[in-house]
């Protein structure tokens, strides 16, 4: 709409011109101020001031018409309108520039309100585009893995590991966006993976259940290479990274059904070095396991009994366990902190991932689209994208949390 300034008045200059809406046609002046008039004449008997006020206001109207027909001779704004006959011949009001100009801005304060209506819309609009917290989906294809799909892990560039992709020994990539993953690697023959974890430089580490090895894959290439073997192990079941680089892994014996915890680490001579942690209490099968943020608490999760026990470390034993959660026997699996501290756990048969404070308190259960989760890992650029691996069908699925996971920002460098 273009606006022209002239005098004291706004109009639309003519080639933009459009017509207002149809204003009722008024028969005088009299009529149009009759409600007033009228009250005047039937308290003029008791107001003495009433023929001053009505005087008044015809005098207000001319001047205004004054005006306006100044303006409209010095090249001014809006003409005004000329006198309009009513239907039935009779002579009706004249509508001033001034009038025109008022009911144009009685617009206004519907442009305003259009206005924010579009600001809030364009801010609105990508919070409800957003997926929602805590409600998954799936991700991959049905049957892309085995029924031995586990271990997820991140890489900085937001790629997702999973072992056993097609076939057992190897190991998947999903692209970030992508929804079909890709063979990535394989391990030598006769070794199954079961974990993956990926540290702060980019290395990938992997626990080979099956020949009792932790593997490592430098960043930017795809060979497993040999780091750690030893032949007391039942497993390794799962491991997790603490930020000086210490794996610690869970060895669970399925058929004592009891289970130990590994510390490995670099000796004097570089090479990774491992040793059973002693334990003030006899373990049951140990399997999900993480670090706490600050790294001074280890989480276990023994599958046999359904418990899950924090301990502090004290060098290569742990000490002080507590009983921190229980659920039924051998429904948990993987397990995984956040930043917060909080803890991810998978539970297997049951369909869902419990969410629990530091202290074991239920936080939340979150709904999965199938009912054997191994394990998850958090992703995505900020950490927040929780992936988690379906036996049940053999797929991935995953779904958005509020705080990022700790191992997305140890790597990030950020913890």
């Amino acid at each position: 709409m273009a606006i022209t300034s002239n005098s004291s008045f706004w109009c639309r200059s003519e080639s933009k011109q459009r017509p207002f809406p149809p204003r009722p046609i008024l028969r005088d002046a009299r009529l149009r101020r009759a409600p007033q008039d009228e009250g005047v004449a039937r308290g003029a008997s008791d107001d003495p001031h009433g023929e001053e006020r009505r005087a008044r206001r015809v005098s207000n109207h001319e001047a205004t018409d004054r005006r306006v027909g100044k303006a409209t001779a010095t090249g001014g704004a809006c003409e005004p309108a000329a006198n309009v006959a009513g239907p039935d011949g009779g002579q009706a009001v004249q509508e001033t520039a001034f009038g025109r100009w008022m009911r144009r801005l009685a617009s206004l304060p519907t442009l305003r309100i259009s206005r924010w209506v579009l600001i809030a819309m364009l801010t609105v609009a990508p919070a409800l585009a957003a997926p929602k917290l805590f409600e998954s989906s799936q991700l991959t294809p049905s049957g892309e893995y085995t029924f031995g799909i586990e271990g997820p892990a991140v890489d900085r560039d937001g790629n997702l590991y999973v072992v056993n992709l097609g076939k057992a020994g190897t190991i998947g990539r999903l692209a970030p966006e992508a929804t079909a993953s890709e063979t990535f690697t394989e391990l030598p023959e006769g070794s199954i993976g079961n974990a993956i974890r990926i540290d702060a430089t980019g290395t990938m580490f992997i626990a080979d259940y099956k020949k009792h090895n932790i593997f490592a894959i430098a960043p930017g290439t795809t060979e497993p290479r040999l780091v750690f073997h030893a032949d007391e192990m039942s497993q390794p079941n799962d491991i997790t990274l603490a930020r000086n680089g210490t794996i610690y892994a869970s060895d669970p014996s399925w058929k004592s059904r009891s289970g130990r915890i590994w510390r490995i680490a670099k000796g004097p001579d570089g090479t990774m070095q491992g040793v059973a942690m002693t334990s003030p209490r006899a373990m049951g099968t140990t399997n999900g396991i993480d670090l706490s943020p600050d790294g001074r608490t280890l989480y276990v999760g023994e599958s046999n009994s359904g418990e899950i026990w924090s301990y502090a470390m004290q060098n290569d034993a742990l000490a002080q366990p507590r009983l921190i959660a229980k659920f039924e026997p051998n429904t948990i699996d993987g397990l995984r902190t956040d930043a917060n501290g909080r803890l991810f756990v998978a539970r297997i048969l049951k369909g869902t991932i419990a969410v629990l404070a530091p202290d074991g308190r239920m936080v939340r259960d979150i709904a999965l689209k199938a009912k054997e989760p191994t394990n998850l890992a958090f992703g995505g650029s900020d950490g927040k994208t929780v992936y988690v691996t379906q036996r049940q069908g053999g797929f991935i699925e995953s779904f958005r949390t509020d705080v990022e996971g700790r191992e997305h920002c140890l790597q990030m460098r950020k913890c």
